[in-house]
């Protein structure tokens, strides 16, 4: 797989304008003028770049890990340095938005540098993107606007700073939006759950359990073609509970049929649904019921 580690490098790949700035390159779209084309299409490949994007697609597909994004108006994109990227000779861009890409090296001597590995949107797959709103995309464009302007222009001691200023304000703005994406998406989260618990029930059914133990968060989200970051954060936001604890809620509702069995031991329970060590069963349980499993199971029998 093709990997760049400099601007140059792949922006003459793409066949854009070399930037102007050896750690950073803004394009920013205004009045009559547009977003150079980029490369018609590209096998997957990586780079060492940080990439803000709001892009105007009408059709195509671009692929980003084990997903393809559903590119819609005002969708503001998130690529973070190492991460896959793929796109085909059927992507057509309405071509206006901006593009910010900056070397990781130029946030170095920052407070950026840790700042920006705490925002989630950079891990989450590109069809998970941040779609803003007509009044969310006028002051991110504002905030490019001074970002381009100090790019454009004659870069003094000071460009750097202000730059890096800006960029700190655009992501705490991209945020915010997000927060405010997670809160309006009952739906998705509910429907989330839904897949999440569905993933488990089928891994329970094939049998895998027996063999591969209690599936991992990551195992399960893979399946459901999402990163696991973005799931956490969104049943988190929706539901107060982190997809561990869903998790752990799927199996010991499993462990209360199976307790009703009384030819099952209690260990019997615990290895079937994967724990390995039945004492570590027994104590999730209790945690989450009150009682412990033969409590459960000797006051099911009274009922």
């Amino acid at each position: 797989m093709q990997h760049f580690k400099s601007l140059t490098d792949y922006f003459e790949y793409v066949n854009l304008p070399l930037p102007e700035h050896p750690l950073l390159s803004v394009f920013y779209s205004k009045d009559k003028r547009f977003l150079p084309c980029p490369r018609e299409s590209s096998p997957p490949i990586t780079n060492d770049f940080y990439s803000i994007s709001l892009k105007k697609i009408i059709k195509g597909d671009l692929n980003y890990g084990r997903t393809k994004y559903d590119f819609t108006n005002g969708a503001l994109i998130f690529l973070a340095p190492r991460q896959i990227i793929q796109w085909d000779s059927s992507m057509v861009f309405e071509q206006k938005g901006f593009s910010i890409n900056f070397h990781e090296d130029f946030l170095k001597g920052t407070e950026l540098a840790h700042q920006i590995k705490k925002y989630g949107f950079f891990s989450y797959s590109v069809n998970e993107a941040l779609h803003l709103s007509p009044k969310e995309e006028k002051q991110i464009e504002a905030i490019v606007e001074v970002i381009e302007s100090e790019y454009q222009n004659n870069q003094d001691k000071f460009s750097k700073e202000i730059i890096i200023s800006q960029l700190s304000t655009l992501l705490k703005y991209a945020n915010r939006y997000y927060e405010r994406q997670f809160l309006n998406r009952k739906e998705l989260s509910n429907d989330l759950l839904n897949q999440f618990n569905k993933q488990l029930g089928q891994y329970f059914l094939s049998g895998q359990v027996a063999k591969n133990g209690i599936p991992s968060i990551e195992q399960i989200a893979k399946k459901m073609s999402i990163s696991q970051r973005y799931l956490s954060d969104t049943l988190k936001k929706e539901t107060g509970k982190t997809t561990t604890e869903h998790l752990q809620l799927y199996l010991i509702d499993e462990a209360k049929n199976s307790l009703l069995n009384p030819e099952k031991s209690i260990s019997e329970v615990a290895y079937e649904l994967g724990f390995a060590y039945p004492q570590y069963f027994s104590k999730l349980f209790k945690k989450i019921e009150g009682l412990s499993p033969s409590e459960y199971r000797n006051n099911s029998k009274l009922n």
